[in-house]
């Protein structure tokens, strides 16, 4: 059984920037570069493997090939989750995720709930979560006719390292200078709310998606945003922080100085994603080649492989179900 090495789908939305490209290592032709799909199964941009037996497939194939890769806790043989990297030059749209029910019923794909690291952020920077007040549909309507939205929604000044659970449901947007890694279940469904009117490259207005929206959304006051003091335990060798835990994925960042052991067992795969930094991954196979790994890169490691050790100098997001 092998480790992963990823290579991702990249999107050119018109808010992007640059930073994947000249930062991560994304030698992906599109301009700008806003995000990288690196660990999805999902048809709307599918990431590959590029090591190893598998070299050239898409991950979506050889999970079909080998569904018991993903462990006995995923359901229906699909991959749950997606990961990616968001580069925010620009302020993304207001928007809006239904929950899973709504999504499977009208868009025949999963609902997303999500969870965002921030890498990195520009002095002042901000992203929108929820609204300040309660709100109506009809508020709603007339706000975004009128372009005084903003005055509705909860603004949030942004620091790296920060983290924050976004439930399907919740009205948010990530501002603009903002770095992230996000943690989503497996889902492109995404409501606009309003996009301050921009254009595209054909100079068309994107489409709002507002009566849909207000199906979905919490209109209700936005509740846990503030950071909330978080544990991080020191091991000879590296510092382990739990991130998020909720019914859809577990996030972990750990901090490597010298090395970390860890175990994948046969209830699920993990995702390594290198947010800083190098090393590489071993496995107990004797078979199995060490993995080495840079910042910018992300690994998807089978269920059931066993006791792992990553040795080197980085910071890690460590994503299981």
């Amino acid at each position: 059984m092998e480790i992963f090495k990823l290579k991702p789908a990249g999107k050119d939305y018109l808010w992007g920037g640059t930073r994947l490209r000249e930062e991560y290592g994304k030698n992906i032709d599109l301009m700008p570069l806003a995000e990288t799909w690196e660990c999805s199964v999902h048809p709307d941009g599918l990431s590959r493997i590029q090591s190893g037996t598998h070299k050239g497939k898409a991950l979506a194939e050889v999970l079909e090939q080998h569904p018991e890769y993903l462990g006995t806790k995923v359901s229906n043989n699909e991959l749950p989750i997606l990961v990616k990297f968001i580069d925010a030059k620009k302020d993304l749209s207001v928007q809006v995720h239904p929950d899973d029910e709504y999504a499977r019923e009208h868009e025949g794909d999963n609902g997303k709930t999500e969870m965002w690291y921030v890498i990195d952020a520009e002095e002042g920077a901000s992203l929108i979560y929820g609204f300040k007040h309660k709100v109506t549909k009809e508020i709603l309507r007339k706000a975004v006719e009128t372009g005084t939205l903003d005055k509705h929604l909860q603004k949030v000044e942004v620091h790296k390292g920060d983290i924050y659970y976004v439930p399907a449901g919740t009205v948010h947007g990530i501002g603009a200078g903002i770095l992230v890694a996000e943690i989503q279940e497996s889902s492109n469904v995404t409501y606009r709310v309003y996009d301050y009117d921009r254009v595209d490259k054909s100079g068309n207005k994107r489409e709002l998606h507002f009566d849909k929206a207000v199906q979905v959304m919490n209109m209700d006051i936005a509740s846990g945003v503030n950071q909330k003091p978080r544990m991080v335990k020191y091991y000879p060798g590296c510092s382990r922080e739990l991130l998020c835990r909720c019914k859809y994925f577990e996030a972990e960042r750990i901090q490597v100085t010298k090395g970390f052991s860890f175990s994948v067992l046969d209830s699920s795969f993990q995702v390594l994603m290198c947010l800083d930094g190098y090393g590489q991954v071993e496995t107990i196979d004797a078979d199995s080649k060490p993995m080495r790994f840079s910042k910018g890169e992300t690994l998807f490691l089978p269920a059931g492989i066993g006791k792992c050790l990553v040795i080197g100098e980085a910071t890690i997001l460590k994503v299981r179900c």
